[in-house]
């Protein structure tokens, strides 16, 4: 499996399981969006609450913990035009910071697995860093439509 997603630990002790998880999640999300056929990878850093609301105050005025924040390097334009006419350059298209505690707290809250919530923040943060957002009720729908179809693929769901 190639590795599309660079993965850092701040804060936690690196884990095999996540790494591996993270790169089939990134894997196919890169396959479905037909990014495999360019030279990009994703920044992931697994953190804890503190780290990542400092960041979130840093860099969107929030001082909160969250669960995933993502910050992209390309226009959503800019993606489309490099899927159309190709792009040569290794690049990142984005950093994703997930706060794994946050994603333990959730996965029990929503009723379902670690693994299944730790793909879908790494699901919905891509989707993020492809430009795509949740402000409106279409955008939303489109979103999750999106991120619903790479889960489903590799069979990660709900129960």
């Amino acid at each position: 499996m190639e590795q599309l997603a660079e993965v850092q630990y701040d804060g936690i002790e690196p884990n095999k399981e996540y790494d591996e998880l993270i790169n089939k999640v990134i894997n196919e999300c890169f396959k479905t969006e037909g990014l495999d056929k360019l030279k990009l990878y994703i920044s992931i850093t697994l953190t804890v609450p503190e780290v990542i609301q400092e960041a979130n105050k840093k860099y969107r005025n929030i001082d909160k913990p969250t669960d995933v924040l993502s910050f992209p390097m390309f226009e959503k334009q800019e993606i489309e035009y490099m899927l159309k006419n190709g792009y040569e350059v290794e690049d990142v298209l984005g950093d994703l910071i997930i706060s794994i505690p946050k994603v333990k707290e959730q996965a029990v809250e929503y009723g379902h697995s670690f693994e299944r919530e730790l793909a879908y923040m790494i699901v919905h943060g891509f989707y993020h860093l492809m430009g795509f957002d949740h402000m409106e009720e279409n955008d939303k729908k489109e979103m999750r439509e999106k991120e619903d179809a790479v889960l489903n693929k590799l069979g990660i769901t709900r129960d």
